[in-house]
């Protein structure tokens, strides 16, 4: 079943030049996790952080740690991000050639394992993962950039693997969340949720306006769901 809202302000749309000062006020702000975009250059075009820079803030907050990696080859990485303090890690099946080990391997190291979907990915790439899996990633823009806007037939996308997710948890205790991440503000955080989603990344729309702001822009986007 779909479960409560939770948020995860992307510290891409952070300032970081306080990376340290921003984790600790999204957190007092009632963020549920730290989204951590890992860019490589390479799978996506853009360049954001490593290992080292997530273990330098994983002193700042004791919320759970969700890191994205869009990094290819990824495997080599994984172990790294898992030391530094990632609680989740998500992976693209186009970022290796074995998703399932890599998924084990994630799972092998103590962490949450997720599968991330771009926008053209199709949802056939589940097929065998299911139950390797606790996350779910619906990429609503194309990953590389913050600030884009939502890419529509992503609600369609994330209305499914609801179904999906909802078939393979009935009558048992899994939870498998459903994440999407892209274009999420005020406005389109309640379609999200109508759709099935029940983690929601956002960058833009939690880090606008500064740290006085941030409370009131968390509260927005859990909408009146809570």
């Amino acid at each position: 079943m779909q479960q409560p809202v939770r948020i995860a302000p992307s510290i891409l749309s952070a300032d970081f030049a306080n990376l340290g000062a921003e984790v600790r006020a999204v957190d007092a702000a009632g963020a549920d996790y730290i989204h951590i975009d890992v860019m490589d250059g390479h799978f996506v075009p853009n360049l954001t952080i490593g290992p080292m820079v997530v273990q330098a803030l994983r002193p700042h907050s004791a919320k759970v740690f969700d890191v994205h990696l869009m990094i290819s080859p990824v495997d080599a990485f994984v172990a790294a991000f898992a030391k530094a303090g990632a609680d989740i890690i998500t992976v693209h099946p186009e970022a290796g050639a074995h998703t399932h080990r890599t998924l084990q391997l994630i799972r092998s190291l103590g962490k949450k394992a997720g599968v991330a979907l771009n926008p053209a990915t199709p949802i056939s790439v589940l097929d065998y993962i299911m139950d390797d899996v606790d996350m779910i990633l619906v990429m609503s823009v194309n990953p590389g950039f913050g600030g884009q806007s939502f890419i529509n037939s992503q609600k369609d996308k994330i209305r499914a693997i609801r179904q999906r997710i909802d078939a393979v948890t009935a009558g048992t205790s899994r939870v498998i969340d459903l994440e999407v991440d892209g274009g999420i503000n005020a406005e389109m955080a309640p379609v999200a949720i109508s759709a099935g989603a029940d983690v929601l990344v956002a960058g833009t729309a939690t880090f606008q306006g500064g740290p006085e702001a941030y409370a009131d822009n968390i509260r927005r986007l859990r909408g009146p769901l809570v």
